[in-house]
């Protein structure tokens, strides 16, 4: 893993912010679903444990009324109550035996009413005992009047007396191995209301266990029928062989118990209790069922838990690198293009496809990259012009320092002659050559340099032109230290001069003003003449020179239409100094710059010079000029 990425970087800090996140978020979600699960599990169980307690609590009902009805059936059987009373009176041997036969009929009778009674005996108060079951019928207990069972039947006072689950017969010494379910009372004379006897009654102890085991929740579950002595009338327990294999049966005294008919279930101790009352035989039922039985239940949903965790724990690493990778591999990239952008390649660009977010920054990045290479030429163009303009400058004066210092010389003398008006002509032009001819701090002036090198021009213009030429200049002086390109004015003024205003046969206005817009943030020098104007042809030609690529030419900045507008215009020299002006703007100020050139035949020329607005520091509030 370490080998994949480093700790430090953007992909490895991403990874593991990545997986943090989801295996914290698998962690809380897995707690929480287990311990929601595990909620429900155990609601579930007390739940189902309740509505089987429930179920078989109402059967035991069902089937002790059922019982009950049984016993209630003999002891209003008048024929039966009779024949007893009788046969205990009477000494004839022939009417005793066919009344016991009478008897034993009635007992039969009930005993196939149903299907889960073993025995009935009847034991009348003369200790006459009257038998109805399968076999071995009649083998009497002789000490049946001394055991518990019958004192507490003739005690009872013809209440039902439930004596539960018994592992033989009360009453058949025959038949101890079979266990049997054992009710009675005592029987009645209803026309005195005394008693004349008991009945017993034994039935199949089946139906009372397989209701008892459906009460059971888990293997390890145990039911127990327990009365109101906390003595135990049945059980699920199984049977053991021998006595040291049996479990001491669990104390119910301690237990609760419900209330009438209401069901307690206890979670408060290591096992999982419910108890129900059976109204009829004031039984309670309990449900034990041990906690680890429930915990094993909760086994198989922690392995399927821990399983799907550690699935998940897979899928998350995968999805964490993946998505590391996908946000890591374009920064890396940028990076790398970064790094040859540090060493001067301003040529690459960055090519991904991710997040919008990155592909926002990496889009920026080319911009900027394109950019920075654009101004770079652009400045490459501009130093190359500058040096165009100042060879131009050089070459189209002989020593101009000489020139100058001459014109200088010359000014006094006429100066001490008094000849002003050639004086100021001589002077005008040597500043002209002054201005021209200083290249020492680049090509960069300001608005009010250019002005004054207008002002100069037109002085020998007005002079020479004397009466055909008027200029008015309308500049806030708050615009002065706009910055602009040298010997900007000057091509323009000398095109309209030359080639606009001289050939008029009346009088020539040349106007500049300046004007802003602050919703473009353009500040604009209109210079406009009623010259000749230019033809439509003349015009579309130097607007193309204009606005074509510029390329270097024996170390000079040109354009393609730039030579042709200049072959064309040979005559009148209209346009050859305004693209070379256009593109030096344009290279200082960019490309939303420049000249824009309007013009009509025999009406005149606007040519109006565009500049980004000047900032505080250059623009100041001034009385106009």
């Amino acid at each position: 893993m370490a080998r994949i990425f480093k700790r430090h970087s953007i992909h490895g800090r991403l990874f593991i912010l990545f997986l943090t996140s989801m295996l914290a978020l698998l962690i809380l979600v897995s707690v929480l679903y287990y311990q929601k699960t595990t909620e429900i599990i155990h609601s579930k169980i007390s739940d189902l444990a309740v509505k089987n307690i429930s179920q078989t609590v109402g059967l035991f009902d069902l089937m002790l009324e059922g019982y009950d009805s049984v016993t209630k059936s003999l002891n209003s059987n008048y024929e039966l109550l009779r024949l007893l009373q009788e046969r205990d009176k009477e000494e004839d041997a022939a009417i005793s035996v066919i009344n016991e036969r009478t008897i034993t009929n009635i007992l039969g009778a009930v005993y196939y009413s149903r299907d889960d009674i073993i025995g009935i005996h009847v034991i009348s108060n003369k200790g006459k005992v009257y038998n109805y079951e399968r076999r071995f019928a009649g083998i009497v207990d002789i000490n049946y009047s001394s055991t518990s069972w019958y004192k507490k039947l003739v005690e009872s006072n013809g209440k039902m007396q439930w004596f539960g689950l018994s592992e033989g017969s009360l009453i058949n010494s025959m038949l101890q191995q079979d266990p049997v379910f054992v009710f009675g009372r005592q029987l009645y004379d209803l026309t005195n209301y005394k008693p004349i006897g008991v009945v017993l009654i034994e039935t199949n102890p089946k139906p009372i266990l397989a209701a008892l085991s459906n009460v059971t929740i888990s293997p390890n579950s145990r039911v127990y029928i327990v009365d109101r002595d906390n003595r135990i009338i049945a059980s699920t327990e199984p049977a053991v062989e021998s006595p040291e294999d049996r479990k001491d049966p669990p104390s119910f005294a301690g237990l609760p118990r419900p209330k009438r008919n209401d069901i307690v279930v206890d979670n408060q101790t290591d096992q999982l209790i419910v108890a129900a009352n059976a109204a009829m035989a004031e039984w309670t039922v309990y449900s034990l069922t041990p906690k680890e039985d429930i915990s094993a239940e909760l086994a198989q949903t922690r392995l399927y838990l821990l399983f799907v965790i550690l699935a998940v724990i897979i899928i998350a690493t995968f999805l964490a690198s993946l998505i590391s990778r996908n946000i890591a591999s374009p920064l890396k990239l940028l990076i790398r293009e970064m790094k040859q952008v540090e060493l001067g390649n301003f040529r690459g660009a960055v090519n991904v496809k991710s997040f919008e977010e990155i592909n926002s920054l990496v889009s920026s990045f080319n911009r900027m990259v394109l950019r920075m290479d654009e101004l770079i030429e652009r400045i490459t163009l501009s130093s190359i012009s500058e040096k165009n303009a100042e060879l131009q400058a050089l070459q189209s004066q002989v020593n101009p320092h000489f020139l100058y210092n001459t014109l200088d010389m010359i000014y006094w003398m006429l100066d001490e002659r008094e000849n002003d008006r050639l004086g100021r002509v001589i002077l005008s032009l040597s500043h002209m050559f002054r201005y021209s001819s200083d290249w020492e701090e680049a090509s960069k002036t300001t608005l009010g340099q250019e002005l004054d090198q207008m002002r100069h021009y037109m002085t020998i213009i007005e002079n020479r032109l004397e009466g055909r030429i008027a200029t008015e200049i309308n500049i806030d002086t708050s615009w002065l230290d706009a910055p602009m390109p040298k010997m900007t004015l000057q091509p323009i003024i000398e095109n309209a001069v030359k080639s606009g205003l001289e050939p008029l046969d009346r009088l020539g206005v040349l106007r500049v003003y300046a004007e802003s817009d602050e919703k473009t943030q353009e500040f604009r020098i209109v210079i406009e003449d009623n010259g000749v104007g230019m033809s439509e042809e003349t015009l579309t030609a130097i607007r193309k020179s204009m606005y074509e690529p510029v390329f270097i030419k024996n170390g000079a900045v040109a354009a393609p239409r730039l030579a042709q507008a200049q072959k064309s215009e040979a005559r009148t020299r209209r346009g050859i100094g305004l693209p070379n002006v256009h593109h030096r703007l344009a290279l200082m100020f960019g490309d939303n710059y420049g000249l824009r050139i309007d013009s009509e035949q025999d009406v005149g020329t606007t040519v109006v010079i565009v500049m980004p607005m000047p900032l505080p520091s250059q623009h100041s509030d001034s009385p106009q000029h």
